[in-house]
């Protein structure tokens, strides 16, 4: 006889809980509607607060009396996941008429809020507050004391139940004294130190974000043009901003480069927000007519010295044709509440990585010398992932969802967002491939014409899915693109598609010195690279850091978190570690490390003997030189 389970009644109030979210999740489940929302809501931000970096909030939403499902937006465009900071959203309070109205959270759902309107009320008031993390281990910066960055997703609620596009919102923003502000939001007018932007939807307010700051320039990149291009600079100190005409000019180049490729604008203007700081947070991520850039204060000061940082900017800059317009159809979703779907994302970000880096060389950001140099290295990571053999490159656009960006500990074997670089190994690969096929006389370039060039001056979205772009490669040059790219993103190796390398006249190869371009990331990074013969890197203190699965390293015992102490019994230094190597090689001692992991200390053997390997590349002899041709300026 099988027994009964035994249940145990709720209690009346935790069956009236039941009961209410049962009532509000069917009200929240609704499709959101394809109507405008009835007025308009007032979002007030106070971003004076710096000494403790805390935004304070109020917002007026228009309501009528019944069940009111507010939401804060979890699935946050370029971030490709549900990032929402909602951990650092507190201090809710809502009111109707003066008195305070309850709330309850969707236990099933928690960017849910749910409530009753009362009889008579026509709008509802919220207080809150968010809270920028004061520390880095508590998240991305976003507030100093000289600089702050407003994510409107990050401070706002919204009414379910409507699409986002069909919310109009009325954002203004209190700064503190004297600071000044970039941002693609048009101003009303700014009285005081408190700024009134023009209403506008909801999707597309939190498409433009704010970047303000004590020390501000904004220089123009495209002088005298219809359609203005500003980079808005905010920075730590007044002398940070100091930019020679020499440094702009590639800034500029960068947007004549971008028109000649895309042959297109498909924005009224463009605003780079552009932070130069060792405090606020770093950041790189798009938007339709801006983007929000962080990088070290020394980008100009230190100008020779931050080269590898100078991509950055041509990178976000594409988004605006790849990925905010030319947008993948399963991330087309309703509202910020409805889950993304990634599938084309070694379009949306593999491309863009690609044309980010064409672009730094073409516009004299970074040399042609030094790209190579960089696609060296991608090449070379990308052909020994390891976690090849199981997980194919297509489900590396699930990883911003499974992940969420944490840190991991193998990523070798477990991989990470590889749709970026090994997505630029791809793009290569069709590039160089079309031009071998057409003589020459085709490129990718034309592909980004017709494709994202597509209704010159639309700023509305334009989705795509796999067959259009399998359509659009077919109509610069026919081949069987659709099987060209699943077996790239569905296969399993060996190594990486470094097909497109010879095709353009290079091979990747490994020398016993890394190139000054590799070596000077090393000293920026504090790092030391054996990736390719020990099969692991060296950060500060003498960590060892990105260890590669199955690797010499990994084989003699090592993981994250490992400190070397000594080096055949003296004491551990990078250039001991070389040195070891280099006697090592052709022998048949081992390279003994002393290490430390927690209490725990040890010697481990090193049996490794093919010396120092650091990945560079090198002419194909007899072959054309696609990439130099890739890397030239276009007329």
């Amino acid at each position: 006889m099988t027994a009964k389970p035994l249940r145990t009644p709720l209690r009346p109030n935790v069956l009236l809980a039941a009961l209410l979210a049962a009532a509000f999740q069917a009200h929240a489940a609704t499709p959101p509607a394809d109507a405008a929302y009835p007025g308009t809501i007032v979002l007030n931000v106070d971003a004076t607060n710096t000494a403790q970096q805390i935004f304070t909030v109020h917002e007026t939403i228009p309501a009528v009396p019944g069940k009111l499902t507010l939401l804060h937006p979890q699935w946050v465009p370029g971030n490709h996941g549900p990032s929402s900071p909602l951990n650092q959203f507190a201090g809710l309070k809502l009111s109707a008429n003066g008195k305070p109205v309850e709330w309850q959270r969707d236990p099933a759902n928690v960017f849910a809020f749910m409530l009753d309107v009362p009889a008579g009320a026509t709008a509802i008031e919220a207080e809150f507050e968010f809270l920028s993390p004061v520390e880095a281990n508590e998240g991305r910066i976003t507030m100093t004391n000289d600089i702050l960055g407003v994510q409107w997703n990050a401070m706002t609620l919204y009414p379910a139940g409507y699409g986002t596009r069909h919310i109009t919102m009325q954002p203004n923003l209190t700064l503190p004294a004297g600071w000044q502000y970039g941002t693609a939001l048009d101003t009303a007018e700014r009285k005081g130190d408190t700024v009134s932007f023009k209403p506008v939807d909801f999707e597309a307010m939190v498409d433009s974000p704010v970047f303000a700051g004590r020390y501000f320039k904004r220089i123009d990149l495209d002088p005298g043009a219809k359609i203005p291009v500003h980079l808005n600079i905010v920075a730590d100190t007044a002398e940070a901003l100091a930019a020679t005409p020499e440094q702009i000019a590639p800034h500029r180049a960068l947007v004549q480069q971008a028109y000649k490729l895309y042959k297109s604008q498909h924005y009224a203007h463009y605003d780079f927000l552009f932070a130069l700081s060792d405090d606020f947070g770093g950041i790189g991520l798009e938007h339709h007519q801006s983007s929000e850039n962080g990088v070290k204060a020394g980008y100009f000061t230190d100008w020779a010295k931050n080269e590898t940082a100078r991509g950055l900017l041509p990178h976000e800059f594409t988004h605006s044709w790849d990925g905010k317009f030319r947008r993948p159809a399963d991330q087309g979703v309703p509202d910020f509440n409805t889950p993304l779907q990634n599938s084309l994302l070694w379009v949306y970000e593999g491309q863009t990585q690609y044309w980010g880096e064409v672009l730094s060389a073409r516009s004299g950001l970074i040399t042609p010398e030094h790209v190579r140099d960089m696609l060296a290295a991608t090449a070379a990571r990308y052909d020994a992932v390891q976690g090849r053999s199981w997980r194919a490159m297509q489900d590396t656009t699930n990883d911003p969802i499974i992940n969420a960006r944490r840190p991991i500990g193998w990523g070798n074997w477990q991989r990470s967002e590889d749709y970026y670089s090994e997505g630029e190994l791809i793009w290569l690969d069709a590039d160089t491939k079309i031009r071998e096929l057409s003589g020459d006389r085709r490129s990718l370039d034309n592909f980004a014409a017709s494709f994202f060039g597509v209704d010159n001056g639309v700023a509305v979205a334009k989705h795509y899915t796999f067959e259009d772009v399998v359509q659009a490669l077919n109509a610069v040059q026919p081949y069987d693109w659709s099987g060209f790219l699943r077996s790239r993103l569905d296969g399993h190796g060996p190594g990486a598609p470094l097909d497109g390398l010879a095709r353009a006249g290079w091979k990747l190869v490994y020398k016993d010195k890394p190139t000054e371009f590799m070596k000077g990331n090393e000293e920026r990074a504090k790092s030391a690279n054996f990736q390719y013969s020990l099969g692991f890197s060296v950060g500060a203190e003498g960590k060892v850091e990105a260890l590669q699965w199955d690797g010499p390293g990994f084989r003699a015992g090592l993981s994250l978190g490992t400190t070397l102490l000594a080096v055949n019994g003296r004491a551990y230094k990078d250039e001991a570690l070389r040195a070891a190597v280099s006697a090592a090689k052709d022998g048949k001692a081992a390279i003994e490390l002393l290490v430390k992991k927690g209490n725990v200390y040890r010697t481990i053997a090193l049996d490794y003997h093919d010396g120092l390997r650091y990945p560079q590349l090198e002419r194909i002899a007899g072959t054309p030189d696609r990439l130099s041709t890739i890397l030239q300026p276009l007329k």
